[in-house]
């Protein structure tokens, strides 16, 4: 939970927006899917320009899985503040979310409701892509900052994912590791540029 930290985040998204965004005349849209692995925001993949782009090029062979029609792949990179940030690679943070996953199942309890499960996003996926139970955590966390605890607001969220396959025989190296960032407060995005690729 350190301040003032600059990343550099990759966004795959359609050429069209993309375009419209290094033109200045908008700018990306927070997503606010129950799936969102790290609550809801703008996501980039940090300093992978080539993972956004893989994953623009997975939207444009399968348009059910987001939210905009990609028909050209592009990326946008984009210079971030990650300012008061909710860092799941680090203990203070990882403790907070534990918290609020104790809370919000005790509160899920005290109102007969069930709590949302991380999911499969396809068949044979071991990763469980459609993660509802960690974006309602997460979701619950920043809610029970501010609300309950008064603290000021979280501008983005940061977290490691060990993703995919082995990268070799016995290997606990995983062919998709990535780190990803959730903008919350679109102030901290602080600069669009167009990455070579």
């Amino acid at each position: 939970m350190y301040a003032s930290a600059f990343v550099l985040g990759f966004h795959g998204c359609d050429e069209s927006v993309g375009e419209r965004i290094l033109a200045g005349k908008e700018h990306l849209v927070s997503s606010t899917q129950d799936y969102d692995w790290l609550g809801h925001g703008i996501y980039f993949w940090e300093n992978s320009p080539e993972r956004a782009l893989h994953w623009a090029e997975f939207l444009t062979k399968h348009p059910r899985k987001s939210e905009g029609r990609i028909t050209q792949p592009f990326v946008i990179g984009a210079i971030i503040d990650l300012g008061n940030c909710l860092d799941l690679t680090e203990a203070l943070s990882l403790g907070l979310v534990h918290r609020s996953y104790e809370s919000m199942k005790q509160a899920f309890a005290d109102n007969g409701l069930v709590l949302p499960r991380n999911e499969p996003g396809a068949k044979g996926d071991a990763d469980l892509l459609k993660r509802k139970l960690d974006c309602a955590v997460i979701n619950y966390a920043h809610a029970m900052r501010e609300k309950e605890d008064r603290l000021k607001p979280f501008d983005s969220v940061r977290g490691a994912f060990s993703e995919g396959k082995p990268l070799f025989p016995d290997a606990k190296i995983m062919a998709q590791t990535h780190i990803q960032v959730c903008v919350r407060q679109p102030t901290s995005i602080r600069g669009y540029f167009r990455p070579i690729l």
